[in-house]
C-alpha cells in the first residue's frame, strides 16, 4: 500500500496540509493499492508564491541555460521510465504498450522543446521597431487523468523553454503518476520554485490557482465544461488561457480507401488508450456502397481484440479508469440501443470471463445518425459509431456537424483527394492514412474543442508575448 502525502513546492517535497484523502484503486482488480492526501488552498497559494519568487530570475535565464534544464529533465524522465510505466498501469489501467509509449513520450517532450528553443528568434525587426518575445510569467498547468504524465511533460517543456515558472495541478485521480514526474523534476536540479506540483480537487486547489492574481497564464487539458469554468475565472485578472478540450473526432473512409490498410488504423484511432482519448476517432463515416464489407471486417477485427490484464502485451483494451467512467460508458451503450442504432459488436456489461475490474466490451454501432447521443457526445470509452454517407460532400458535412473540432482522420489511396478533404474539415489536426501525431506540429482544437496550440514552436509561443520597442 503506497501513501502519497507530499507536494513538490519550492524545490522540496513538503507535507500536504489538506484534510481530504482519496484511495488509489487499481481499475483492473478494483483493489485499493494506495492512498493520497489532497492538497488544500493554502498549499496551492504556497506553490504560486514559490513560482512568483522564482519567475524574475528564471525569466531572464539564457537560452543555453534553459536548454540545459530541458536536457536534464529529459534524462531524469528517462531514468524514471520504469517507475512511470508501473504507475500508469496500476493507477490508470493503461495497456502496457500504451503505458510504455507515455513513458517514452514524457521524456521526448523535453528533447523536442530543447530543439525548438535552440533555433528560435526571440528578437526580430518589424517595421522600424524591435519585437522581443518575452515570457508571459507564472503559468498554471492542468493535466487530466487520461494522460497525466504526458500532459505534465508537454506543457512543462514549453513553459521551461519560454522562461515561465510553473504550478502544475494534476488530476486528483493520478497522484502516483504525478509523484513519479515530481521525482524526475527534483532530480534534474532546476532552481527552486521553477516547477511546483500540487495534487488536489479542481473545486478548491484548481480554483485557487486559476484565480490567483500572481498567475499570468493558464494551460488546461480536459473537458469543455471545465475549460469554460476556467476561462470564466481567468477573466477578472486577464490571464492568458490555452484550452485543449473535448473531441468527437470523425474518421472519413473515402470510397477509394484500401480497407486492408485503413480499417485497422480506423479501429486503432477509435479504441486508442482503451477509448479514453480526446482524439479518439469515434465516428467512422463510410460510403454506403462499402458498408456491408466494412461492417463484416469490423465485426471480425473487434472479435479478435484482447480485453483484459493491462500488463499482458497482447492486451489491446484495458479497464476504464474508475467505476464512474465504466458506468458512463454503459449509459451511452444503452442510449445507442434506445435511439435505434444497430449493435454490431459488444454491448452492455463486462466481456466474458472478466467479473472484476472496470472492463468494457469493445462496442461498434451501425446505422447511426449524427443526431444520436453516441454520435454527439464524447463517451471516453471503446465505443465506435459507424455512419453511412452517400458522397464525399456528405461525409464532410456530417464530420463538420459537431460542436467539436479537435482531430480528424482521412483514409484514401489518392493523396491529393485526401488533402482536399482535409482542408475542408473543421478540426485543429487532420491525420491522413495514419493515427500517430506529429509531436513538433501544433496541436489544439477549433470550435468547442478549445483555443490555443501546444507542441513545437507554437506550443512554446503560447507562453510568450511580444513586446514592441520603438526608438526615436
Amino acid at each position: 500500500m503506497r501513501t502519497f502525502d507530499r507536494n513538490y513546492i519550492d524545490g522540496a517535497f513538503v507535507p500536504v496540509t489538506g484534510e481530504e484523502f482519496v484511495d488509489i484503486v487499481d481499475p483492473a482488480t478494483e483493489g485499493v493499492v494506495g492512498r493520497a492526501r489532497l492538497a488544500s488552498r493554502d498549499d496551492a497559494r504556497r506553490a504560486v508564491e514559490a513560482a512568483m519568487r522564482a519567475q524574475p530570475a528564471f525569466g531572464h535565464a539564457s537560452v543555453a541555460e534553459r536548454i540545459g534544464m530541458l536536457e536534464r529533465l529529459q534524462a531524469a524522465m528517462l531514468a524514471q521510465a520504469d517507475a512511470l510505466l508501473e504507475a500508469t498501469i496500476t493507477e490508470y489501467g493503461g495497456p502496457v504498450a500504451r503505458a510504455q509509449w507515455v513513458a517514452d513520450y514524457a521524456a521526448q517532450c523535453f528533447g523536442d522543446a530543447a530543439r525548438a528553443l535552440s533555433s528560435y528568434a526571440f528578437e526580430r525587426t518589424v517595421g522600424g521597431s524591435i519585437v522581443v518575445m518575452a515570457p508571459v510569467g507564472v503559468s498554471a498547468l492542468f493535466a487530466p487523468w487520461n494522460s497525466t504524465a504526458g500532459t505534465m511533460a508537454s506543457k512543462l517543456a514549453a513553459a521551461i523553454a519560454a522562461g515561465c515558472a510553473t504550478v502544475i495541478k494534476p488530476s486528483e485521480l493520478s497522484p502516483w503518476q504525478a509523484h513519479v514526474v515530481a521525482r524526475a523534476i527534483h532530480a534534474s536540479g532546476l532552481p527552486p520554485g521553477v516547477v511546483n506540483i500540487v495534487t488536489g480537487l479542481g473545486a478548491d486547489v484548481g480554483a485557487e490557482i486559476g484565480t490567483h492574481p500572481g498567475v499570468a497564464k493558464l494551460s488546461f487539458t480536459g473537458s469543455t465544461p471545465t475549460g469554460k469554468l476556467i476561462a470564466r475565472g481567468a477573466v477578472d485578472t486577464m490571464k492568458r488561457v490555452s484550452l485543449a478540450l473535448t473531441g468527437k473526432s470523425a474518421s472519413l473512409l473515402l470510397e477509394d480507401a484500401d480497407l486492408d490498410a485503413a480499417l485497422p488504423l480506423a479501429l486503432g484511432a477509435a479504441f486508442m488508450n482503451s477509448g479514453q482519448a480526446c482524439v479518439a476517432g469515434t465516428r467512422l463515416l463510410v460510403p454506403r456502397v462499402r458498408m456491408s464489407e466494412v461492417l463484416d471486417r469490423l465485426r471480425s477485427a473487434v472479435a479478435a481484440l484482447r480485453v483484459g490484464d493491462p500488463r499482458d502485451p497482447s492486451t489491446a483494451i484495458g479497464p476504464m479508469v474508475s467505476r464512474a467512467q465504466y458506468e458512463r460508458v454503459q449509459h451511452f451503450i444503452r442510449r445507442g440501443l434506445d435511439q435505434g442504432a444497430t449493435l454490431i459488436s459488444g454491448g452492455e456489461g463486462r466481456p466474458d470471463g472478466l467479473d472484476r475490474g472496470w472492463f468494457v466490451r469493445p462496442t461498434v454501432f451501425a446505422a447511426v445518425r449524427n443526431d444520436m447521443d453516441i454520435a454527439r457526445e464524447e463517451i471516453f470509452g471503446p465505443v465506435l459509431s459507424v455512419l453511412p454517407v452517400d458522397s464525399e460532400d456528405e461525409a464532410i458535412a456530417v464530420a463538420n456537424d459537431s460542436p467539436y473540432g479537435l482531430q480528424a482522420y482521412v483514409f484514401s489511396t489518392d493523396a491529393a483527394r485526401a488533402r482536399r478533404a482535409a482542408l475542408r474539415l473543421q478540426a485543429g489536426t487532420v491525420l491522413i492514412n495514419r493515427v500517430a501525431p506529429d509531436l513538433l506540429a501544433p496541436f489544439g482544437g477549433v470550435k468547442q474543442s478549445g483555443m490555443g496550440r501546444e507542441f513545437g514552436v507554437m506550443g512554446m509561443e503560447a507562453f510568450l508575448e511580444p513586446k514592441t520597442i520603438t526608438a526615436a
